[in-house]
């Protein structure tokens, strides 16, 4: 408890919390004196109070009351958990689906051949199944061939033709008119050429990639054909980059008696099991997929 005289009660109380360390609102005043101005100077009184801090509860204690009151109330409202019996449901076995005949991502039917040559690192040549399957292949293509019909390249090559040119008919690029003619009896050969021909390609081969995806997805549904499409000489382009490729390849199957490549995908693969077919026609050349779905080619001696 302490006694301040000021000019003010105001400035007491101020004065008071100061020496006290405190706010004003944690005094205890008692007011003494009130202050008084007198009469012309005559009889004036200074404010007299005395003050003392005021007595409070432990600040931790108080905060942890509260706490304990909130958590019994959260209590309170809270329903009682009532343990459930857990249903048992009954899963019929998966049916093993029929493998398609092509890739199909996004409901688009994939080509078989195109694509760009990436720079993958080899695999484990260990991890590779050699076991030769053209038996099985033969006989699931009898199968597809059974419930389609399937049509001769020679026959529909100039209705392709006059269909694609309707097609590409309002494009935005300069280009001549596009030739379609039979690569051979199953595979059609279709050609773009022009001023703008090569803006067709895109970089790294992106705008070849969609549309190979969009034409051949068109006439292998529509004809059951494969596509051989060519844009401005990038097709002769990539079989020039895939023979080069291959000198090496083969001569790791020269060395060895067996080989695999890099990582390729559409056109490239196709070029190339072509070109080791027919450099190697006693030896087991075969298309496999690493678990990614990434492709490549084995080259091995046929299993006794």
């Amino acid at each position: 408890m302490i006694k301040i005289e000021s000019t003010t009660l105001e400035q007491a109380c101020k004065d008071a919390a100061a020496a006290l360390e405190c706010s004003a609102s944690e005094l205890i005043i008692e007011i003494v004196q009130s202050p008084s101005n007198g009469f012309m100077g005559l009889f004036k009184k200074s404010a007299i109070i005395v003050a003392a801090k005021k007595k409070q509860e432990n600040r931790e204690n108080k905060e942890s009351k509260e706490k304990q009151a909130q958590t019994i109330a959260v209590k309170k409202e809270k329903p009682e958990y009532k343990p459930q019996e857990k249903r048992v449901q009954k899963t019929e076995p998966k049916k093993e689906s029929k493998k398609p005949s092509h890739n199909i991502i996004n409901d688009t039917i994939m080509p078989q051949s195109f694509v760009s040559m990436q720079d993958d690192d080899d695999y484990d040549m260990a991890d590779i199944n050699y076991t030769a399957d053209y038996e099985e292949d033969e006989e699931e293509q009898k199968k597809e061939s059974g419930s389609a019909k399937v049509f001769n390249a020679f026959e529909v090559a100039k209705k392709v033709q006059k269909e694609i040119n309707e097609l590409f008919a309002q494009i935005c690029f300069k280009i001549d008119k596009i030739e379609v003619s039979a690569y051979d009896e199953t595979t059609l050969l279709v050609e773009f050429k022009g001023e703008d021909a090569a803006l067709l390609i895109g970089k790294e081969g992106y705008r070849y990639k969609a549309l190979s995806y969009m034409i051949f997805n068109w006439i292998n549904t529509k004809y059951q054909l494969q596509l051989r499409l060519e844009i401005a000489e990038f097709l002769k382009n990539q079989e020039e980059s895939v023979a080069r490729y291959l000198l090496g390849v083969c001569e790791n199957v020269e060395r060895d008696g067996r080989a695999q490549t890099k990582i390729l995908d559409g056109v490239l693969i196709q070029i190339a099991l072509k070109e080791l077919r027919d450099k190697y026609p006693n030896k087991y050349v075969a298309v496999r997929s690493t678990r990614e779905g990434l492709k490549f080619i084995i080259i091995n001696d046929y299993h006794n």
